[in-house]
């Protein structure tokens, strides 16, 4: 039962048609966990807290870094050495005080990343290297949750959703292979700031349509990005009969 605060707070959002009171109840019943708080992540946690998600697991072992501001923009000069996810939750409160939250102080692996996984009825992987993104494929696997994958570096970004319980690829059927431990990084190639508020914007829309059903998801697809030159793409994308984590072994 939304109230009087939440109507008035939600009101463009009620508006449409297609979202209305049902889509913003629905919201406020969700779990979300978003794994990651940089780049991608920030926008992402900022997005669904104010849009009205009404719980938000927030996982990330690193410490805020004077480089990290930048882009990342759930931080600021005060939150420099500390926690990633701990200073995003401050950021998330000063927006919506309401907001239930799970701050999860660590690099999630193991049974604390299945049950945290487990939990959610959603999950951002805005990670920016293999082993996590693997690990956290592998749990939303297991589990059965939708995974709202993106990742965004020098120009370039790309966006995919992948739901087991409907079928259709995972992300290792998109990165079969086990390559190197990180992938192109910001730290060595470069990253156009407003790069990774895009893709991490399209992440929370993406949870969005998957918790309420508005709009379309991006289920089964690849949305590719090159903002240096606004060439954007979709892509069809199949599941692997042998994949290393979904297919027919």
């Amino acid at each position: 039962m939304l109230s009087d605060k939440d109507l008035e707070r939600f009101s463009r959002q009620i508006l449409l048609h297609d979202f209305d009171i049902a889509g913003q109840e629905k919201l406020l019943a969700a779990r979300v966990l978003v794994v990651g708080l940089g780049g991608l992540g920030a926008p992402a946690a900022l997005y669904l807290a104010a849009a009205g998600v009404g719980h938000l697991a927030l996982a990330d072992g690193d410490v805020v870094e004077l480089a990290n501001l930048q882009r990342q923009i759930s931080h600021g000069e005060a939150d420099i050495n500390r926690n990633k996810a701990a200073s995003t939750a401050d950021a998330l409160r000063a927006i919506r005080p309401e907001i239930s939250l799970t701050v999860l102080e660590a690099h999630l692996a193991g049974d604390a990343l299945q049950q945290a996984v487990a939990e959610a009825d959603v999950v951002v992987d805005a990670t920016d290297n293999y082993p996590a993104r693997f690990a956290l494929n592998r749990a939303c696997l297991a589990t059965q949750v939708p995974l709202v994958s993106g990742a965004a570096v020098r120009g370039e970004g790309q966006l995919a959703v992948f739901h087991a319980r409907r079928g259709g690829p995972c992300y290792r059927c998109l990165y079969p292979k086990e390559g190197e431990a990180t992938a192109l990084s910001c730290s060595e190639s470069g990253v156009i700031a407003p790069l990774v508020g895009v893709v991490g914007s399209m992440q929370a829309l993406e949870v969005i349509k998957l918790i309420t059903g508005y709009g379309e998801s991006l289920q089964g697809q690849l949305l590719v990005l090159d903002l240096a030159r606004m060439d954007i793409r979709r892509l069809s994308l199949k599941r692997r009969e042998d994949c290393p984590d979904c297919g027919d072994h």
